[in-house]
Order: C-alpha cells, then structure tokens, then sequence
C-alpha cells in the first residue's frame, strides 16, 4: 500500500499548497495603513520524505510556511479610508501571474496524485479478486 501513503502524502501536501495560494490570491487587494505590515502571502516548503531502503520514496512534508515581505508596496489611493494624509496605502507585494501559475501546478499535481490512488486501488481491488477466484 506504499503508491497509495505515497501519493497521499501528495494530496495532502497540495491541497495545502492549494489553501495557501488561494489565501494570497484572495488578498491580492488587501490594503492597510501606511504605519502597519502589509498583507504577506504565504509560501510553501516541502521535501521528500526518505523511503525504504529498497530506494522507493516515502512521500512528500511540507517543512515551513514562510511569509512574504511585510514592507509591501505603497499605492496611490487617495479615496481609500486607510489613506494616509499623502494619499498612500500599503499593498501586498504578490505577484498575481506566479500565483496564478503556481496554483496550476498545484492543480496538476493534485489531480495527478489523485489518479495514482485510484490506479492502486484498481490493482489493489485486482489483485484481491485473483484470490478469490481461486
């Protein structure tokens, strides 16, 4: 059963990375006060979990959920009620185009681990019927 702990470790490690950049992507347009932090996107680390020694892998963790700059960009926006007295809020400083690249991969790999899981249990569900049948 280790495609199906494998993969899984996948699906839960995407649907993380899922979370986190629909979170940024939510709050591209989040403006605060010149005198606090902007809105940090979060960001995903992962690594591999070492295997068997028979050099299968172990899956995939996720090791950190760094943030972003706090410092932000300053944008002119002189009719938003967290202006400062020059016309200026803080904005987040995510880029929208990796996201949005970002979260397609996310996608991808998720719909991908979800496949193998699948497949196992195909060949799982197989393999039991063979001894049934005998």
């Amino acid at each position: 059963f280790s495609a199906m702990n494998i993969s899984g470790s996948g699906l839960s490690t995407m649907r993380s990375w899922l979370d986190v950049l629909s979170n940024n992507i939510a709050n591209v347009n989040t403006a605060t006060s010149t005198s606090g932090p902007a809105f940090q996107a979060t960001y995903v680390d992962a690594q591999a979990v070492p295997g068997a020694t028979d050099g299968s892998g172990g899956g995939v963790t996720i090791t950190d959920l760094p943030k972003g700059s706090a410092t932000g960009r300053l944008t002119y926006q002189p009719d938003n009620p967290l202006a400062d007295k020059n016309g200026y809020v803080r904005m987040p400083d995510i880029d929208m185009g990796e996201q949005m690249g970002n979260l397609i991969i996310a996608q991808r790999a998720f719909q991908s681990n979800a496949a193998v899981i699948d497949r196992a249990k195909d060949i799982y569900t197989a393999a039991i019927n063979i001894g049934k049948n005998t």
